[in-house]
């Protein structure tokens, strides 16, 4: 279209699924220019969520979760190479090994790894695993098949409980070591936190909940672990399913709003800088972004969902070539799903965004059912166990910001109409504290400084 930037140098820092769909958007909506995509490993583009459940079942390689291409891209490929800075003055990605890419718009898509064991030293033993890559999941892979005496899982997020329903699956013995109340009590709160409590005692977890890891033991090679009640196991294998950390550590000295909560940018996935001023040739977009929603009352939101780094990929891509009117705003509603001990779970919208949450089809007796969370009188998420066929429904209600709790939509009878607390963090709560604060008082002298992480 005349008067677009079809042409010049667009680099993309992150060669994973945000970084390769937004490169396919590129080339499909006509962008003619130089394409370069950097990324730290040296493989292509590849899916991550069958780590956590095909191959660690040994099911698939994990050399073979590679993702599809689904055009053409002629763009320059640096694998194995690490972006160590950016300097946004001159338009120049700076790379660990030297070398600089120049661009003329720049997306940062570097995503997150998993967060590592607090000590180093145990974390170095030899049976202690993280799983984010490919690599990570073949090796982990490699050690269920051995058949180890006991796996330790520490954490019962998504990721470590999609583990331990793995090794479960193996048949081996597996401990999980939760911090709070129940599993997935941080992502979908206490009512469906409970269920999977007891799914994964019925399937035969060690399951500890409000306890921690306190230590790792062995020489050289784990042998057990102790908890902050007292107690100790034996383990000789243990997965630190402890989250996510998010990439910025590169763009430190860049000047933009980057920090341990992701790359801040509006909803047209246009980076913030440091002084909250929108950048016009440097976007965000997948795990490492963080951007405001209108239907979760602009609160930004940093999400680790496979259809969000696709979409929103899209989306940047799309703004990058394109001009004024013709940018688009990232408004999928997010959505994200997993198998774990038999389960087939799903969602729409935001759990942790809610107040309340209400069981509106099937029971948690029958573990089947949408359970449907609502914030301030209106609908924000629902949440079905192998029942997904629902959830259409309600993410018309999410989208319409209909009132909470639902009337009744399905043919399936709910199992209580009366909401409960849904036992999620307030979202109105900070989690950490700013990462840039001003100095001076006079308007000339009034500036932000970045604060170190803490």
């Amino acid at each position: 279209m005349l008067g677009e930037p079809r042409d010049g140098r667009i680099v993309v820092v992150g060669a994973s699924l945000a970084g390769l769909r937004a490169a396919e958007t590129l080339r499909a909506e006509g962008f003619t220019g130089s394409l370069t995509l950097i990324g730290e490993e040296t493989h292509p583009p590849y899916d991550r969520p069958p780590l956590s459940k095909q191959v660690l079942l040994g099911k698939v390689p994990a050399d073979r979760t590679g993702l599809p291409q689904r055009r053409r891209l002629d763009a320059d490929w640096k694998l194995g190479v690490r972006a160590g800075g950016l300097d946004p003055v001159g338009k120049r990605v700076l790379l660990d090994d030297g070398a600089d890419v120049p661009f003329d718009r720049l997306l940062i898509a570097t995503g997150t790894r998993a967060r590592p064991w607090p000590h180093p030293d145990e974390a170095a033993m030899d049976g202690v695993f993280t799983l984010r890559t490919s690599g990570d999941a073949a090796a982990l892979a490699a050690r269920l098949a051995a058949g180890p005496r006991r796996v330790l899982v520490v954490g019962a997020g998504f990721t470590g409980s999609e583990i331990a329903s793995a090794c479960r699956e193996r048949g081996l013995d597996v401990t999980v070591a939760e911090r709070g109340p129940a599993p997935l009590v941080g992502a979908l709160g206490g009512t469906l936190g409970e269920l999977a409590a007891k799914l994964q005692r019925a399937h035969g977890v060690d399951l500890r909940c409000g306890v921690t890891v306190t230590a790792l033991e062995g020489d050289g090679r784990l042998t057990g672990a102790q908890f902050s009640d007292g107690t100790r196991i034996d383990a000789d294998i243990a997965v630190i399913a402890l989250g996510a950390v998010r990439n910025t550590e590169w763009l430190a000295e860049s000047g933009l709003a980057a920090g341990p909560r992701g790359v801040t940018c509006d909803a047209g996935c246009r980076a913030f800088d440091m002084y909250g001023i929108v950048t016009d040739d440097i976007f965000a977009a997948g795990d490492v972004a963080r951007f405001p929603h209108p239907l979760f009352e602009y609160q930004l939101l940093s999400l680790e969902h496979w259809g969000n780094a696709v979409a929103q990929a899209e989306v940047a891509a799309h703004n990058m070539i394109s001009t004024g009117p013709r940018r688009r705003p990232h408004l999928t509603v997010p959505a994200f799903w997993s198998s774990q001990f038999g389960l087939n779970i799903k969602s729409v919208g935001v759990p942790t965004f809610s107040d309340q949450v209400v069981i509106a089809q099937g029971s948690l007796k029958d573990a089947r059912l949408v359970a449907v969370y609502g914030y301030r009188g209106r609908v924000t998420a629902a949440v079905s166990v192998n029942q997904a066929r629902s959830l259409e429904y309600y993410r018309h209600l999410i989208e319409t910001a209909a009132p909470f709790p639902p009337a009744p939509g399905a043919a399936d009878q709910r199992e209580s109409p009366v909401p409960v607390p849904s036992d999620v963090p307030d979202p109105k709560l900070l989690s950490h504290g700013p990462t840039v604060a001003l100095t001076g008082h006079l308007p000339d002298r009034r500036l932000t400084v970045v604060q170190p992480a803490r």
